[in-house]
């Protein structure tokens, strides 16, 4: 049996610079996914477990995996800009995959800040040649912090996208009824994780185990 190539890592082209990433490759490759971080100004950066969870999970469906750093953070340039630019860079990493692997399917996943860009991200892509069909939100940002810093005006996704909705029981950085209340008007089911904490200590076997039941491989 094949085996899933080594790491790679590379640097892509942004906006505002270099885009310092991680490549996550199948055997055969029949899908494009894209992980996101959490928040760069808290020491998120590409190498989080959660992200390197969902990455990996991605990997074993089939898809080549980019992890991207967002900016500021290891090699990538630029500096931090809420969520505006990030989402940039991500459109940029999507169109870089496609012209390395083509236009397959695509998915997306994002721990916490990173799931905040990856909804924005969605809603971009939803009217285009290649919409996102499979989305992962982990430990999502939505509404305000639970330190009063910081606030998400997380968007609705896109309709016919397949979601998969993560939330710890006991996050203490993005309160549960934050996403809940995000997730309502949409009738988005929403995972909860008893006895998480925001960065799912002890429980990232569960994460990788809820992506496999949900989606089979491409």
């Amino acid at each position: 049996m094949s085996r899933p190539a080594p790491t790679e890592s590379v640097l892509l082209r942004g906006a505002a610079g270099a885009i310092d990433a991680l490549i996550d490759t199948p055997a055969e490759v029949r899908g494009l996914a894209v992980v996101c971080h959490p928040h760069p100004l808290y020491g998120g950066a590409n190498t989080n477990k959660v992200a390197h969870t969902v990455a990996r999970a991605f990997r074993d469906l089939g898809y080549a995996v980019v992890r991207p750093n967002f900016r500021g953070v290891g090699k990538s340039e630029g500096t931090h800009d809420h969520g505006n630019g990030e989402t940039e860079d991500i459109l940029s990493v999507i169109g870089w995959a496609q012209s390395r692997w083509g236009s397959l399917p695509l998915a997306l996943g994002g721990f916490s800040f990173g799931a905040y860009v990856q909804c924005r991200v969605a809603c971009r892509l939803a009217d285009g040649l290649t919409p996102v069909e499979r989305l992962v939100l982990v430990g999502m940002a939505a509404g305000r912090a639970a330190d009063g810093a910081r606030q998400y005006d997380t968007p609705p996704l896109p309709d016919k996208l397949s979601s998969l909705i993560v939330h710890g029981e006991l996050d203490d950085t993005v309160p549960l009824t934050n996403v809940l209340d995000w997730a309502r008007p949409q009738e988005l089911p929403v995972v909860v994780v008893p006895g998480a904490d925001h960065f799912f200590h002890g429980k990232l076997h569960l994460i990788r185990n809820l992506i496999a039941h949900t989606w089979a491989p491409l």
